[in-house]
C-alpha cells in the first residue's frame, strides 16, 4: 500500500486520483506522521461495500440462529414467495 502526506496530496491530486484506476490498492493518506484517511478508486469501494453489507447478513442470521427466531422452510418459502416470483 502506498502511503502519501497530506500536503503531497494537496499538491499532486490528480496524478494521485489518477493512479488509483490503475492500482487497486488505497492510499494512506498522513497528516503529522499519523494516518488520516484512506483515498481508494470508487469501483474498490463499493466493491468492499457490498462485502461488507453480505457479511453483516450472515453474522445477523448466525444471531438469528443462536437466539432460536427460525423458522421451517415452508414458511421461509411462504414469506419469501413475493420475491421468487
Amino acid at each position: 500500500m502506498r502511503t502519501e502526506l497530506v500536503t503531497t496530496l494537496k499538491r499532486n491530486a490528480t496524478e494521485i486520483i489518477a493512479g488509483l484506476d490503475s492500482e487497486q490498492d488505497p492510499v494512506l493518506i498522513t497528516q503529522h506522521g499519523k494516518p488520516a484517511a484512506y483515498l481508494m478508486a470508487v469501483e474498490t469501494f463499493d466493491t468492499l461495500t457490498r462485502r461488507l453489507g453480505l457479511l453483516e447478513g450472515i453474522a445477523r442470521g448466525e444471531r438469528a440462529v443462536e437466539e432460536g427466531r427460525v423458522v421451517t422452510h415452508a414458511e421461509a418459502k411462504k414469506r419469501m414467495s413475493r420475491w421468487l416470483k
